[in-house]
């Protein structure tokens, strides 16, 4: 077992490229050095974020490698000579390495580009009704519960409550170190069979739910809309937020129209920063449109997104007639 997991450690180390990482980060020092490193406070703040990261994962790079080291010793000693307690002390460490070793490894494999990016999740119901949007809101629920677990911030940019139950539409930005490198796996359509509360006969009921995951467009990265190419609507808030909010038209809905990408905002108080809610969001869909274009895996943003019907779900989370998720 303690020589798998060696072995394991052996490669994810070759993987991680320690030398890259402490080359970077003394590239980061010698930037942060500069007198005029803070003329620039976003590119500062995104310096800062990256060398705090590296530093975490060479600090546990080099942690792990002595870790493994000592159980070597440990257990080479061990063989020549058993001693019970001896053998629970390095079960012990056994256990914390590889809890740690598991953390690390899930760190590392994160290191595509804008994993390290904010999140944008959207969630939308699909086929099922009031079924759908109430099980939109149940994958919501888990999303937030999820994020609060992991310390991230969470900041509700649109919620459009169903007319009986759940939901019809959220957008969401979640804040945290690799929010979008955890999350990116969940972008798809998502299957719930039970038997559904909205039913007098209590039957069984298959409802869809698509999410769509996004990297936050971030200021450094060359993302370029011209104003011309954009279709801006402005309306009244709906919901709670005060007089202000609702007295006023400052939610913004706003079409990219050459990919007919559309976003809307109305947490803001203000026109203005929904506004500019709405141009971060729409550069974020357009970034994440770059992303699946260089990997070929679709045309556009919508067109990756699959039809929130039967036969296209990425999981289906089954609570009739037994309980699986796959």
């Amino acid at each position: 077992m303690f020589l798998s997991a060696k072995q394991n450690w052996s490669r994810l180390a070759t993987l991680f490229d320690l030398e890259g990482k402490e080359k970077r980060l003394a590239e980061n020092n010698a930037l942060m050095a500069e007198a005029d490193f803070w003329n620039d406070q976003k590119k500062a703040q995104k310096i800062i974020r990256e060398s705090n990261q590296l530093k975490v994962l060479i600090e546990t790079h080099h942690s792990l490698t002595d870790a493994f080291s000592e159980l070597s010793e440990g257990i080479s000693e061990l063989s020549s000579s058993f001693d019970e307690d001896m053998n629970e002390l390095i079960s012990e460490e056994y256990t914390e390495t590889m809890k740690k070793f598991e953390e690390f490894e899930i760190q590392v494999l994160l290191s595509s580009p804008y994993d390290d990016h904010n999140a944008i999740l959207e969630i939308h119901p699909g086929a099922g009704g009031t079924e759908a949007m109430d099980w939109a809101s149940m994958l919501y629920r888990m999303y937030m519960r999820w994020a609060e677990r992991k310390g991230f911030k969470i900041e509700l940019m649109d919620y459009q409550e169903g007319e009986e139950a759940g939901m019809k539409s959220c957008s969401v930005l979640i804040q945290g170190p690799m929010a979008y490198g955890y999350l990116k796996a969940e972008s798809g359509v998502h299957r719930l069979v039970r038997i559904s509360p909205f039913d007098s006969n209590a039957r069984r009921h298959t409802s869809f739910a698509s999410v769509e995951i996004m990297p936050e467009f971030e200021d450094d990265l060359e993302i370029e809309i011209d104003d011309k190419d954009l279709e801006v609507i402005t309306m009244r808030a709906s919901g709670a937020g005060g007089q202000h909010i609702n007295k006023t038209d400052s939610a913004v809905r706003m079409t990219h129209i050459p990919s007919g990408i559309t976003v809307f905002c109305q947490s803001q108080r203000s026109q203005i920063q929904n506004r500019e809610a709405c141009l971060n969001m729409l550069k974020s869909k357009l970034l994440q449109l770059k992303i699946r274009e260089n990997e070929e895996r679709a045309a556009a943003v919508r067109g990756e997104v699959k039809a929130n019907e039967w036969g296209s779900q990425i999981r289906s989370y089954v609570f009739a007639p037994y309980t699986m998720v796959k």
